[in-house]
């Protein structure tokens, strides 16, 4: 037992995957935890993982582990979704063969390629122009307390007057366009991709449940496409042993928990509101600005 606790607690360097920071497997498996706990619920996974390890004491994992560990959130959804993915692909390739492109799995499948383009250009467009984003002022403890009581403002407003009328089967294609637009928002930590997708939809008139569901969808591409990105230069960059290993803990506690945090919010959605999540971001963005007043916490 005492040789399984010096595992866990045993300091190992994960190079530029996480900064300057070195992640023991222990403090891997929990920040797995928040990352599969928050990135799909609309509380943002990259606020969290900011601000988890700072109150526990911690340095900042960085955004290249973070993104790398989010590589458990997609399987997991994959996992979820798959048949709902294997009928929108070949759904979509029949209807290209016989040019039925009213379909509803066309729609679908046009929705969620349009939708990330948005994220994809500006993702690329802050990479080009702010290569030190892991060090920018967007992801300081302040921008993302602020964000955080914005965006649950917006939910509430989109909870409060959204009309609901519209369930998955009536999904358009500019519903993946405007989400696209809203997830593009989440590239500023404490906006939540989920979170910003969610409100997006609720205020197109979607079911709560519908819009869950298809903000899911719709993150596929593109938190695969940052994990695969930050996983090569991390691999480029060489990792010991360590790394490697606090790397793979973290990426299988985010799938667990990611599929775990899934399946809760589609059921919860079907009989709830979003309040809860209204009420719990604003008093986490408040609880931040009162730390960062009190000195318990540094805005960085």
């Amino acid at each position: 037992m005492t040789a399984f606790l010096d595992l866990l607690l045993a300091q190992t360097p994960a190079a530029d995957v996480s900064g300057p920071a070195k992640i023991n497997i222990l403090q891997a498996i929990i920040l797995g935890i928040v990352q599969g706990l928050t990135e799909f619920l609309p509380i943002s996974s990259s606020a969290h993982l900011k601000v988890v390890p700072l109150a526990l004491g911690w340095a900042d994992p960085g955004v290249a582990y973070t993104a790398v560990i989010q590589l458990g959130s997609i399987v997991a959804v994959l996992w979820y979704f798959w048949k709902d993915l294997t009928t929108i692909a070949i759904g979509a390739f029949k209807a290209i063969a016989s040019s039925d492109y009213d379909s509803q799995e066309f729609r679908m499948a046009q929705g969620i390629g349009l939708g990330t383009i948005p994220i994809i250009f500006f993702g690329l467009l802050i990479k080009i122009l702010v290569p030190d984003f892991d060090k920018s002022p967007l992801r300081s403890l302040g921008a993302i307390a602020t964000a955080s009581i914005v965006m649950s403002l917006l939910l509430a407003i989109a909870e409060k007057t959204g009309k609901r009328h519209r369930d998955y089967e009536k999904l358009e294609v500019k519903d993946g366009i405007l989400m696209g637009l809203a997830q593009a928002m989440a590239i500023i930590p404490g906006v939540s991709r989920s979170g910003s997708t969610l409100t997006a939809g609720l205020f197109m008139g979607l079911e709560r449940a519908a819009a869950a569901r298809f903000s899911f969808l719709l993150g596929i591409p593109a938190i695969t496409l940052a994990g695969l990105v930050e996983l090569k230069s991390a691999l480029g960059e060489g990792l010991g042993e360590g790394a490697v290993v606090a790397l793979i803990v973290g990426t299988i506690s985010a799938f667990v928990f990611s599929y775990i945090s899934i399946a809760w919010l589609l059921k919860f959605l079907q009989t709830h509101n979003t309040w809860i999540f209204v009420w719990y971001r604003l008093a986490f963005g408040v609880a931040i600005w009162t730390a960062i007043a009190g000195g318990a916490l540094v805005n960085q």
